[in-house]
């Protein structure tokens, strides 16, 4: 016989109907409810967007007053939520291995390795960052690194000194190195994924000069080439 303790007062039917369905109370104490939760979220702002107009408002409609914000002890959040995710496929396709493996830029791993400079400076990017000094900004989030796994990752300064040791050479070692890992990607994709290929190239063009002529040649078209 199976010990329950703590267990929540359902009614006694409710029980009996999903004891049927082979369910324990205390499995049922421990289902989880986001999905029930989220629909009824939704029939309330529903609801609340439908309520017809009937009459003018005297008074503008943003009225709030005295707000009180409360900050959680346990509850922590991140802007960029899907770097989990990010850090995840990094994993299963072995990109940060490969990165090590094959890039050598660093004599010593005080505690960084070239993955983990590079993969900082893409994640800066992939979180809206425009500059190395965006990196900052990760560094002191707590919930970031915890994300990631780490103690701390590459400050704007180390990061900046760890692109100048790339020659031409890594440079083109790197981008093989995503070459490959990107063929990994492509193995999974069903046979019809290679059946058509799809280029996207973007062109630009500048309108000629008031003194030029009606047919004059672009520097951002191929040789040759005119506008009109």
């Amino acid at each position: 016989m199976r010990k329950t303790r703590n267990l929540p007062a359902f009614p006694p039917h409710w029980i009996d109907q999903h004891r049927s369905r082979g369910l324990h109370p205390e499995e049922i104490s421990r289902r989880p409810i986001p999905h029930r939760h989220h629909a009824a979220g939704k029939r309330k702002i529903r609801l609340r967007l439908n309520r017809p107009v009937t009459e003018l408002s005297a008074e503008p409609i943003l009225t709030a007053r005295n707000i009180h914000y409360d900050v959680a002890a346990k509850t922590q959040a991140i802007s960029c939520g899907g770097i989990g995710a990010i850090q995840l496929l990094v994993q299963k396709l072995g990109l940060a291995e490969a990165i090590d493996e094959h890039l050598h830029l660093l004599k010593y791993h005080l505690p960084y390795h070239e993955s983990d400079h590079v993969l900082n400076l893409a994640y800066n990017a992939l979180c809206g960052g425009t500059c190395l000094d965006d990196i900052e900004l990760r560094r002191n989030d707590v919930v970031f690194l915890d994300a990631l796994g780490a103690d701390r990752i590459p400050d704007p300064t180390t990061a900046g000194d760890f692109c100048r040791r790339f020659t031409h050479e890594d440079i083109e070692t790197l981008q093989d190195i995503f070459d490959r890992t990107r063929v990994k990607v492509w193995r999974q994709q069903q046979p019809d994924f290679f059946d058509e290929a799809i280029l996207d190239v973007d062109g630009t063009s500048s309108p000629p000069a008031p003194a030029a002529s009606r047919a004059s040649t672009s520097p951002t078209t191929a040789p040759g080439a005119t506008i009109r």
